[in-house]
């Protein structure tokens, strides 16, 4: 089946909130700019801060042709926060969470737990636009199945990238890989992905519906 074309969309759909995204992209610049000054390891540095610096460039570049809800905006930005906060001091090393494990006794630093809960979080409401917008899955029973899929083979992915940079630097990639001695870190990674996705589509799927009807596109 191909894919369905977007509806028109209403006269001005898609022109409010310019100014609150104007203001993720700039608070987002700001951590980023902070991030890159004087981090713990500059190669962890670029490993951890670039898909945030990708993001950073892109949406602006396809807003034009594709400009996604306010909400899919606010989660990719905070998303983007989290990577290069983690990118500037390593994740195994977030003062804040140091705090925590030494309060209230914790055996490491799980910032990580957190950055990988996000990779499930954010591109489950991404992908559930994207496909709600370009395919024919509006009040499809298969779209969350299939938002969670994609983002399981997302965070899969994303750990087949941790290996093939430890294969390829060796010891210059273990604050990179975060792993502090937990030899079930890799599932650990993944099974936090799948809780991050199914969270976001159980408590945001009504306001995130809501905001697509506002913009022109009917989603069921």
């Amino acid at each position: 089946m191909p894919p369905t074309a977007e509806p028109a969309r209403r006269p001005g759909a898609g022109t409010g909130g310019s100014g609150a995204h104007g203001a993720l992209w700039i608070a987002v610049a700001l951590v980023a700019a902070w991030s890159a000054i004087g981090p713990k390891d500059r190669f962890t540095w670029w490993l951890e801060a670039l898909p945030a610096l990708v993001v950073l460039v892109l949406l602006p570049a396809i807003r034009d042709r594709f400009r996604f809800t306010t909400l899919a905006y606010t989660l990719v930005a905070l998303h983007a926060i989290v990577l290069l906060v983690g990118a500037h001091y390593t994740y195994a090393e977030v003062p804040l969470f140091d705090w925590i494990r030494d309060t209230f006794g914790f055996s490491r630093n799980h910032y990580d737990r957190v950055g990988h809960l996000m990779q499930g979080f954010t591109p489950a409401i991404v992908a559930r636009e994207v496909l709600l917008r370009r395919s024919p899955l509006a009040g499809s029973r298969w779209l969350p199945f299939l938002v969670v899929c994609f983002c399981l083979a997302f965070s899969a992915f994303y750990e087949m990238i941790e290996w093939w940079v430890a294969v390829a630097s060796g010891d210059e990639a273990v604050a990179f890989l975060a792993t502090q001695g937990d030899v079930w870190d890799t599932q650990w990674d993944m099974f936090l992905a799948l809780v991050g996705a199914t969270t976001a589509l159980a408590l945001l799927s009504g306001l995130h519906g809501r905001q697509l009807g506002r913009m022109g596109f009917p989603a069921r």
